[in-house]
């Protein structure tokens, strides 16, 4: 008998999930709220409550092709970084190869799952939904949440006194769509994530100041790095990696300090932070530097009060007549469908095994996929998340006993701990290689790089030194995919090709001396994987 899926949200996440569900023989039913796809990534002009929301200008700071599905790559026409529409044409895209649209119920709300009152022996759940009014109630042996966690917006205004007297207006960054209205008007925004630095330069084009909160500093990024590569695709790669583990975790961020404080000494523009670099998320954002510099956007440092019309500042400075606020101040998560016997968030925390399971459950048929803050793309990884969950749910993979489960939850928040500093959103942060091989390894599809090493050592270099692309984890194990070799292959081409829009005549430079030293530091490097293997 084919067993039954409800998957929540057709998402990112939810779209991958359809289609791991197809690739294990099991029978999906997509229950979506709006009434399209995309979930974060579906613009609409006005917020809407239970959803996640976007502003229109939005380009995803990942590259394609660090982003991509496993066994679908993006064409090699659209963008490394693509706007918000682009993803959208690629989610079209995808579900369209597979088939996917047809087991999505649209304008459908998840309202109630529950455990059968056999759950003990079956594993089934009970689901309760509602469209157009009405209710209706389903049993499903096996639950894949992809709901995200962009939907509540976080806006601490108790931590802001004085905010109740303030005459301008504010706003969560949830509720900016553009810049219309903002004409002329000083500004502040508080919060110096992704969100808040990207809003605060949109903005300095047509406002009459801007002015960026920030608590602690950040440490800036470009998203174009080296030889204009995209910085994912050169970040992300198993030697880097390595390095990591192997290095002093003081000397890597000494090295990234100072590669970044090169670009611009962030000391000098306000924004050094207290942290280093690896304890907080960099902020992804080429065009901060350049409006601090001109003057458009100034860094202030955390908020004290707030007047009727003035903001002061921890550091004693006022800055008068401000018209509008935005809190770029992030997001909470929680389940409010799901019963609390089967999954507890507090201070945005939830034990789940690999960020995918909970370990208590009699049954292994539920999983959270998407539900993770990565350093890289979280696209490959909701993927990679359900295409284990599916093998669990058909008793192909074996997860370990409840309390292994709850020793390694205890050990990933205890490390997380350690390294970031205290904030809500450092709750669910992985580092995309290392969690990726941790899910691919109970999978059965990390990549061997001995065996390709003994066979296909041309590749295998690729593989070890090139960007770990998704197409890794399809290269062996179960949804295995014959053009993975391939994509990686020409993964370049791809990276190249929406940039080289003119054709030049110019020969290639001489780039012997840059060989010789690429092929001394892969000695070194093969000398460093090999003990890792061996050890």
């Amino acid at each position: 008998m084919v067993k039954t899926v409800a998957v929540v949200g057709a998402g990112a996440s939810g779209l991958a999930a359809i289609k791991c569900c197809l690739d294990e023989g099991l029978e999906p039913v997509c229950f979506e709220r709006s009434g399209d796809i995309g979930g974060l990534w579906q613009y609409k002009d006005n917020p809407e409550d239970g959803r996640a929301s976007i502003y229109k200008s939005v380009i995803i700071n990942t590259s394609k092709e660090m982003m991509c599905f496993s066994d679908f790559p993006i064409p090699d026409d659209f963008p490394n970084y693509m706007h918000n529409s682009k993803i959208m044409d690629y989610f079209r895209m995808y579900a369209q190869n597979f088939s996917l649209m047809k087991y999505i119920q649209f304008k459908t709300t998840v309202c109630s799952i529950k455990k059968s009152l056999d759950f003990p022996t079956s594993g089934q759940w009970i689901v309760t939904t509602e469209k157009e009014g009405k209710q209706d109630t389903s049993v499903f042996d096996s639950i894949l949440i992809c709901s995200g966690h962009h939907m509540f917006p976080n806006l601490p205004l108790a931590s802001f006194p004085g905010i109740e007297t303030f005459k301008g207006l504010y706003m969560h960054s949830r509720d900016y769509k553009s810049p219309e209205g903002f004409q002329n008007k000083r500004v502040l925004v508080i919060g110096i994530g992704n969100s808040g630095g990207d809003i605060a330069v949109e903005l300095s084009r047509i406002a009459k100041q801007v002015f960026l909160s920030t608590r602690r500093g950040a440490w800036i990024v470009n998203r174009v790095s080296a030889n204009g590569y995209p910085l994912d695709t050169l970040k992300t790669r198993r030697y880097v990696y390595l390095l990591n583990k192997v290095l002093p975790s003081s000397l890597i961020n000494y090295i990234a300090e100072n590669k970044v404080n090169q670009r611009f000494d962030h000391d000098n523009y306000g924004l050094l932070p207290t942290h280093r670099f690896n304890g907080q998320h960099p902020t992804v954002n080429d065009d901060l530097p350049n409006r601090i510099i001109s003057g458009q956007v100034k860094i202030k440092c955390n908020v004290k009060e707030f007047k009727e019309n003035d903001v002061v500042f921890e550091d004693g400075t006022e800055e008068k007549d401000i018209d509008m606020v935005i809190f770029a101040t992030g997001y909470s998560f929680s389940f409010p469908f799901c019963d609390e016997s089967v999954l507890v968030v507090t201070e945005n925390k939830v034990s789940l095994y690999k960020y995918i399971f909970p370990p208590h459950l009699e049954q292994n048929t539920l999983a959270v996929i998407g539900l993770v803050q990565p350093i890289g793309a979280i696209m490959p990884i909701s993927e990679l998340q359900a295409r284990l969950a599916t093998r669990v749910f058909k008793g192909l993979v074996r997860l370990p006993a409840a309390q292994s489960m709850v020793h390694d939850v205890a050990q990933k928040r205890q490390k997380m701990e350690s390294r970031y500093v205290r904030s809500q959103r450092h709750t669910i942060q992985v580092d995309y290689v290392e969690y990726m091989d941790e899910v691919a390894s109970l999978l059965g599809a990390k990549p061997r790089l001995f065996l390709l090493f003994m066979t296909d050592p041309k590749f295998a270099l690729k593989v070890f030194f090139g960007p770990c692309t998704p197409y890794q984890y399809r290269l062996m194990g179960p949804g295995k995919w014959s053009g993975a070799r391939a994509a990686i292959m020409t993964q370049y081409d791809r990276i190249i090709k929406p940039t080289k829009t003119r054709s030049l005549d110019n020969p290639s430079r001489d780039k012997s001396f840059l060989n010789v030293i690429q092929v001394c530091t892969i000695l070194i490097l093969l000398a460093a994987l090999l003990y890792q293997i061996i050890c």
